[in-house]
């Protein structure tokens, strides 16, 4: 389960209820770069808890367009295991239950696992939601790139994109993972209400793909 169960429960009500977020910069976030130690995502520039230069080659792809309603944002998380085995485990679009603990269950509805695969996840309960249909945008297995949309459901998080984005990190045998999101704000709440809860879903979804990956790792 994720860590720090009452604060997620505070989150899934407060996207709900109209309780603005204390505090939270939900316009845009900052990836580092191999150039400049910074990158500009969305329109503003923020800095990410990441030690790790993040290469441009993959930093571009978390560039995303906001519109007067939407929010994004990015976590950053580093994983003590080789790229190729957290890829092994991010790359099954049709598996996302492996390491996202809010996902009760998936199937894929339409395609093979390649790019336009449609795939619907069944939620479990206690968040707004029950179902997402969602369509997978980018697979890169040479770039460690996966991309997908929310193209349907039953939720409140319209015009979802994800983009995660796996690199080597520089000091060992490890990995960095990049995860962005763009999003519309649900009628009722904030830019800060949205992108704290998905922030918190992201977060405990890297933080489980660790656990996962580096037991694999201590494994082989």
């Amino acid at each position: 389960m994720p860590a720090n169960p009452p604060k997620s429960s505070l989150l899934l009500h407060r996207i709900n209820s109209n309780t603005p977020a204390a505090t939270h910069n939900s316009t845009a976030a900052a990836i580092p770069s191999a150039d400049d130690n910074s990158f500009m995502l969305c329109q503003k520039r923020y800095p990410l808890a990441c030690t790790m230069p993040v290469p441009d080659t993959v930093a571009r792809h978390h560039t995303h367009f906001v519109g007067p309603n939407q929010c994004c944002s990015a976590v950053v998380q580093q994983i003590a295991a080789p790229v190729s085995t957290v890829w092994s485990v991010v790359r099954r679009f049709d598996n996302p239950q492996a390491y996202k603990h809010f996902v009760k269950s998936c199937h894929v509805i339409v395609g093979d696992g390649e790019v336009g695969t449609l795939r619907e996840v069944n939620v479990i309960s206690g968040l707004p939601a029950a179902r997402s249909t969602e369509r997978l945008e980018i697979l890169d297995d040479e770039s460690h790139v996966l991309s997908f949309s929310v193209v349907g459901g039953d939720h409140r998080l319209a015009n979802y994109r994800s983009v995660t984005t796996l690199h080597p990190s520089t000091t060992g045998n490890g990995t960095v993972v990049v995860e962005s999101y763009v999003v519309d704000v649900p009628p009722g709440n904030t830019k800060d209400d949205t992108c704290v809860f998905v922030d918190t879903i992201v977060r405990c979804n890297l933080q489980s793909l660790a656990q996962i990956a580096e037991n694999l790792a201590r494994r082989k």
